[in-house]
């Protein structure tokens, strides 16, 4: 193996995995270490990769070729796809040791696991070997002092953690997309991964949580008080927040929806009394609405806008007076294909289509689905009986209530034949 003799881990993560052709497989996120009845070092017997899909598989740590801080290479191109499954003498190293409360020998001093290193013998045997631990100084303006110890120098390793921090564990996440985020979590332990939740950001929590399972993001929400949960759903869309709040039973509905800005809530109630399956419960009430005289370098410069999704800017819907939704008289759609062939002082007015009869709130999914797919359309506008725009179905909202409702959860997942598809005999 052409690889440094010691290795840190927490620096591993999210390095590329390549197998011996130079194709990317997937992502390093975790290594697993063997514990021992003596008391040597854990045996680090592989890595934990991510691959497309969000299934996360066994790589033997005999089966890599080389490690450094850019990439992981595989010595064989077959991989065993088993949906990696901790046994019970395996450890998580990221996972179960960042952020744990140990203290350091001799003497004492309380501290919190920062990384961990694993080091390569002669025989070709990787160990646990080093720990990087932060002293805890009780002072909120100071930083205690790094150390770099060896393994048996640290008490607090093993067993069950104490309630811990989680700023390591985070910026090992923090370049995550939200879905892979989302991933992550659901890995976890439940009480860690509330912690965990409970540490991002507002609006980092909204995108992860829609991401999410609806049991998982329910009892993340239950676990916050509720202001913050009442704060946490007004980041999200107002199509994504309705569909928590259906999850919740009618009076913690209202308790959220009470505890929210007005104008946030407007809109989530508004959704919520729409009939489940139809047009009007599964739209977004924020698509991008202009006036027939925005320019088309106006409206350009909106579907740049980076907070939106690609279904969401992929057209602009055009109406009159006022913008906001239930909107004033709906004039017709604008594809982002169609502006960038017009000269851009150009209106949007002179550019507008109308030849697609929009939908309906009652309109049923099958007939959405079929009305998009004979018109190869990722959105679609929403009006009431008065020609008022309310909204627009996109193609990610069809595809979300179209799949089966627990098309997120990795137990399911693994649950289906396409995660047994093994190419090898690796161990997993």
């Amino acid at each position: 193996m052409s690889t440094p003799t010691r290795v840190y881990i927490a620096r591993l993560a999210g390095v590329a995995v390549f197998d011996p052709n130079g194709d990317q497989v997937g992502r390093v996120r975790d290594a697993v270490a063997r514990l021992r009845a003596t008391k040597r070092p854990p045996e680090v017997v592989g890595l934990v990769a991510e691959m497309p899909m969000r299934r996360r598989i066994f790589l033997s740590i005999n089966r890599i070729t080389s490690i450094d801080a850019d990439a992981v290479v595989l010595g064989s191109g077959t991989l065993n796809l088993r949906r990696f499954e901790k046994r019970p003498n395996e450890l998580l190293v990221l996972q179960e040791l960042l952020d744990r409360r140990v203290q350091l020998d001799p003497g004492g001093q309380p501290g919190a696991v920062v990384d961990v290193a694993m080091e390569c013998t002669r025989g070709g045997e990787w160990s646990l070997t080093r720990v990087a631990v932060r002293e805890q100084t009780g002072r909120l303006s100071r930083r205690g002092h790094l150390h770099q110890v060896e393994w048996d120098r640290v008490r607090g390793l093993s067993g069950i953690a104490d309630n811990r921090g989680t700023a390591n564990l985070l910026a090992v996440l923090e370049d995550m997309r939200p879905a892979d985020l989302a991933n992550a979590l659901q890995d976890l332990p439940d009480a860690r991964r509330n912690e965990v939740a409970a540490a991002l950001d507002d609006e980092r929590l909204a995108d992860v949580l829609s991401e999410l399972p609806e049991h998982d993001q329910v009892e993340i929400l239950a676990a916050l008080d509720r202001e913050r949960a009442a704060d946490v759903l007004e980041e999200m869309d107002p199509d994504d927040a309705a569909d928590l709040l259906n999850e919740l039973p009618p009076p913690e509905q209202d308790v959220l929806l009470d505890l929210m800005e007005p104008d946030e809530a407007d809109p989530v109630r508004q959704l919520l009394k729409y009939t489940p399956g139809t047009a009007g419960s599964v739209m977004t009430s924020e698509p991008v609405i202009l006036p027939p005289d925005a320019t088309v370098a106006e409206a350009l410069a909106r579907i740049r806008e980076p907070q939106l999704s690609p279904a969401v800017a992929a057209q602009v819907f055009v109406t009159r007076a006022p913008q906001n939704t239930p909107t004033g008289r709906y004039l017709g759609m604008v594809h982002f294909q169609a502006l960038l062939r017009e000269p851009p002082a150009d209106l949007l007015g002179k550019v507008v289509v109308n030849d697609i009869d929009p939908l309906r709130p009652t309109t049923p999914l099958p007939e959405i689905t079929r009305r998009m797919a004979t018109y190869d359309l990722v959105a679609m506008p929403v009006i009431d009986r008065n020609n008022r725009l309310v909204g627009a179905v996109t193609v990610d909202d069809v595809l979300d209530h179209s799949l089966p409702r627990d098309w997120r959860d990795r137990d399911a997942l693994a649950a289906s034949g396409t995660t047994d598809t093994t190419l090898d005999g690796a161990d997993g």
